[in-house]
């Protein structure tokens, strides 16, 4: 097994995320540091990550409600929560698939395998995040149209966007939109209703390819089964095609 795929395997980072890593210096095998991304890892080789050994484990899914407030890391070095701590009886190195923002709820998995991760984050297989935003500002269809066909932030544009318009009270001068958007660019949701002139005050994703929060309070997470995890797969696969 190549050097990068047994540590993603081990639950320690993501395949991409493992590379750099080598490349840092930071991995030895048999006690020497490795540096040649094609090293392959044989039975019995000892293996460590910055100088902790590593193996492989079970691996493991859980949805998190992450509430707002909570950092979404393994460990944080101001010692804030993290959603990590929000977990404390799981016993194996799991870690969040992407991130949530420390002022955004919702839905958020944690797991050790590492090739799940970059299936759910990579941009190509489009698995769809559904957000509800509460934003400053009057919304209608033609504020909101810009983002069905992408906006530029950060100098990149936007895959489309489909929304709904769940409410709006003129009188506070605010709205509440669904947008559901396949990307995961930093901060994007706020990014792109800025683009649009309206401002986000409250945001939760409330929506992961299939799955959703229901049963779950903030703070609360449960394992998912073989079905829900495959399903995910599976999505990401017919997304390549």
């Amino acid at each position: 097994m190549r050097i990068n795929k047994y540590i993603a395997h081990a639950g320690i980072a993501s395949r991409r995320k493992a590379e750099e890593l080598i490349k840092q210096g930071l991995v030895t095998v048999n006690g020497q540091v490795i540096r040649e991304l094609a090293t392959t890892i044989k039975s019995g080789d000892r293996v460590e990550v910055n100088g902790q050994p590593i193996y492989n484990e079970e691996k493991v899914y859980y949805l998190l409600n992450k509430p707002r407030g909570v950092i979404s890391s393994v460990t944080d070095d101001k010692g804030r929560q993290t959603v990590v701590d929000l977990l404390p009886n799981v016993t194996e190195r799991i870690y969040p698939v992407g991130r949530l923002d420390w002022d955004t709820s919702g839905a958020l998995i944690l797991t050790n395998d590492g090739d799940f991760t970059d299936e759910m984050i990579h941009p190509r297989n489009e698995i769809d995040k559904v957000y509800v935003a509460r934003v400053k500002g009057v919304a209608d269809k033609e504020v909101l149209r810009p983002l069905t066909k992408g906006v530029k932030i950060d100098g990149k544009k936007t895959k489309p966007a489909v929304y709904e318009i769940l409410k709006v009270d003129p009188v506070k001068n605010r709205s509440i939109i669904q947008l559901t958007i396949h990307e995961g660019r930093n901060h994007q949701v706020k990014k792109m209703f800025e683009a649009v002139g309206l401002q986000v005050d409250k945001l939760s994703r409330t929506q992961f390819g299939h799955l959703n929060l229901t049963g779950l309070r903030p703070g609360e997470a449960r394992r998912l089964n073989k079905k829900e995890v495959s399903q995910l797969h599976n999505l990401a696969v017919t997304k390549k095609k």
